[in-house]
């Protein structure tokens, strides 16, 4: 498998790696700045993609173990600036002779340097320019990159295999601390051509002293999360049924009382919420009517279409058409709720319950 094969791969499993990752990513931001950046995301989620990909270069392509045979050759080089013989000994290049230069350069011992280099670039480009990390810090960041594939090798992919297939090679611990220090050095021409780790801070304190709608979605997800964990881990424990109700009192009308007005995720998405008059009342009704619009109703509409399917006896085909129109249906009245919250600041539930959403992310932050 060549390197862009190899890429087109790790694109393959960006969307599903990257996926797991959106829903710490989205609570971090929400909690530090109150808002999620455009430009931020793009570079975090490019830089998950290359380090997704360099990882992939290191460890592909996997050998059949079934089929693999202890190596031949030696599978550890410790000792250093072993590439110096090698493009001695196996490559056309001659010092003496410049029109030796470029033709070297697709030799596999020169360009395998060559890329090692390059492949750390990046990575020291991206320590400069988002975590502001120093010319000592980066060189020890990609050092130790480097020695996690190195090990990574070593350990046959974690012990999976029987057998080394990748050498360990100090050379390649070199080599790549050397193209993080490049890439720390070019980011340094280039840093007047980008917005500052502090100018998009700035400007997410300032984006964050709104409540979008997917900040407000993030909240009420949150807190559902938090509701379904309590219960169902106090409901294994005692047993009750009516645990749910108590956790839903706690969470929505004994913690607001004693935490400022705020659920526990209110208090983490640095969200306040205001009713014009007995507000934490307000709020615990509130939420009454949100778990009955948004849950109770879908799932009382699953819960009658499987009482259709049984009452008529429905045949496989005709009660998987049904099931499916639910599913449509459901999943319709879900998107467009969505789409009015991430449009509008405002919802009809908000303007019956005349519920203002505050930021409590400090203007101090901001400045």
């Amino acid at each position: 498998m060549n390197y862009i094969n190899t890429i087109k791969t790790a694109c393959i499993y960006f969307p599903f790696i990257a996926l797991l990752f959106t829903i710490p990513f989205i609570l971090h931001q929400y909690h530090k700045y109150g808002s999620i950046n455009k430009l931020r995301v793009l570079i975090v989620y490019s830089f998950i993609l290359y380090l997704i990909c360099i990882y992939f270069l290191v460890i592909l392509p996997l050998p059949n173990i079934k089929t693999m045979t202890p190596p031949k050759n030696n599978m550890i080089r410790l000792i250093p600036f072993g590439f110096i013989l090698d493009i001695i000994n196996e490559t056309t290049f001659r010092f003496n002779d410049p029109s030796t230069y470029l033709k070297s350069l697709i030799d596999p011992c020169i360009y395998t340097i060559l890329f090692n280099v390059v492949m750390t670039i990046p990575f020291g480009v991206y320590l400069r320019y988002y975590y502001k990390c120093s010319k000592k810090k980066t060189i020890l960041l990609t050092f130790l990159l480097s020695l996690f594939f190195e090990l990574t090798q070593l350990s046959r992919l974690y012990f999976i295999y029987p057998y080394q297939y990748r050498v360990f090679d100090v050379d390649d611990l070199m080599t790549n601390t050397l193209g993080g220090l490049i890439g720390y050095q070019i980011f340094g021409f280039i840093s007047n051509l980008l917005p500052t780790r502090d100018e998009i801070d700035k400007e997410s304190y300032i984006a964050g002293q709104n409540v979008s709608g997917l900040r407000r979605i993030t909240l009420f997800c949150l807190d559902l999360f938090i509701w379904i964990l309590l219960s169902a881990n106090l409901m294994a424990i005692t047993g009750y049924d009516y645990m749910p109700l108590i956790i839903f009192v706690i969470c929505y009308l004994i913690i607001p009382l004693v935490n400022k007005k705020q659920t526990i995720g209110s208090k983490f998405l640095n969200i306040n919420l205001q009713n014009n008059k007995c507000q934490i009342l307000f709020n615990f009704i509130r939420m009454i009517y949100l778990y009955l619009y948004y849950l109770v109703i879908p799932i009382s509409l699953l819960k009658t279409a499987n009482k259709v399917v049984i009452k008529l006896n429905m045949e496989t085909h005709g009660s998987i058409m049904l099931y499916f129109l639910v599913f449509c249906i459901m999943s319709l009245y879900l998107i467009i709720n969505i789409i009015i919250l991430i449009r509008n600041n405002k919802i009809y539930y908000d303007r019956i319950f005349k519920t203002k959403y505050i930021s409590t992310i400090t203007n101090k932050e901001s400045e």
